[in-house]
């Protein structure tokens, strides 16, 4: 009896611990702006939020780069490709509604339509009038959406490891898996543990030694960015995978399709049929790579993309 009371009590300051250890409450805009948004990145009003925003390389290209990220990303997952772009061209990056340090929908509403309306508008606070639009997963969804509804904005997509259509994943990370079932995520609205993080990121990489501390840091804080947990759910709540992958035959715009063979959120045999039901696109694997093969390995993935864009010209 003695024995039991022992282990129970054990149990219980062991459950305790591990309570405190990964209690992690919400941090402020301001709180992390200095290590995740030092300039170029600036904040702009928008939709009734201020938007972290960076605009990088010349003023005067008349084809500008637009960068989506994805789920629980940042616009930090394009910093190599920006870093080889921004030389010659105009590359803008964004933390998109319900992510990053832009945070929150106001309305909560974080449905394709939202962030094609979100998008659209970033590109007239900013004057851009046409540009190359680019996305990761979800990011890769919201692009493809915008070139559907406003064809005359769009001259190029590069989708990459895209949403879109009704998948199947082979493994889905932790952190998504929790965030889909509301007892736990009103769980981790208060709780967060940093090694549950790392799982998430490693699970998304094809080399999973590549996650480095620094990298979880960066996914670990700006996921505690005020509202983003709560907002996290409310955008698998919403979640409606292949409602509009009837849209995409119609797609019309020269588009790169860039896959890593290693992902197993959205396999590449998804990627094999936007390269069938777009005409004219162009697929580009790597079979040593993740879901976000952009952050991954930069310097190779951003190869093609020149190549691409070498063959884009302004109208």
């Amino acid at each position: 009896m003695r024995l039991l009371v022992l282990v129970i009590a054990i149990a219980v300051l062991l459950a305790a611990a591990g309570i405190v250890s990964a209690w992690a409450p919400e941090r402020s805009v301001d709180s992390l702006k200095a290590r995740w948004a030092p300039p170029p990145s600036r904040f702009i009003a928008l939709q009734g939020m201020m938007v972290h925003v960076r605009d990088q390389g010349p003023r005067d290209d008349p084809l500008p780069i637009v960068l989506i990220h994805g789920t629980s990303a940042s616009l930090h997952t394009w910093e190599g490709w920006v870093g080889a772009l921004e030389r010659t061209r105009r590359v803008i990056t964004m933390d998109i509604p319900g992510f990053g340090l832009t945070g929150p929908d106001p309305e909560a509403d974080y449905r394709i339509r939202r962030y094609v309306r979100f998008i659209t508008g970033l590109l007239d606070t900013l004057g851009v009038e046409r540009c190359v639009l680019g996305g990761n997963s979800l990011g890769g969804e919201i692009a493809w959406n915008v070139a559907v509804d406003a064809p005359r904005r769009v001259a190029a997509l590069i989708l990459v490891d895209s949403g879109g259509y009704a998948f199947e994943s082979r493994s889905v990370p932790l952190g998504f898996r929790i965030a889909r079932v509301p007892l736990l995520r009103n769980l981790v609205a208060h709780l967060l543990p940093r090694g549950m993080v790392a799982a998430s990121v490693r699970n998304v990489y094809g080399n999973p030694s590549l996650v480095t501390d620094a990298l979880v840091d960066r996914y670990y804080e700006l996921t505690l960015r005020a509202g983003n947990r709560r907002a996290l759910a409310e955008r698998f709540s919403q979640l409606r995978p292949g409602a509009n992958a009837a849209r995409i035959p119609t797609i019309a715009v020269p588009t790169l399709i860039l896959w890593g063979g290693r992902d197993r959120l959205i396999p590449l045999a998804y990627g094999e049929r936007f390269a069938h039901d777009i005409k004219g696109s162009v697929l580009v694997s790597f079979d040593d790579l993740g879901h976000v093969p952009q952050e991954e390995d930069p310097a190779r993935t951003v190869v093609p993309v020149e190549q691409f864009l070498a063959r884009v010209a302004p109208r």
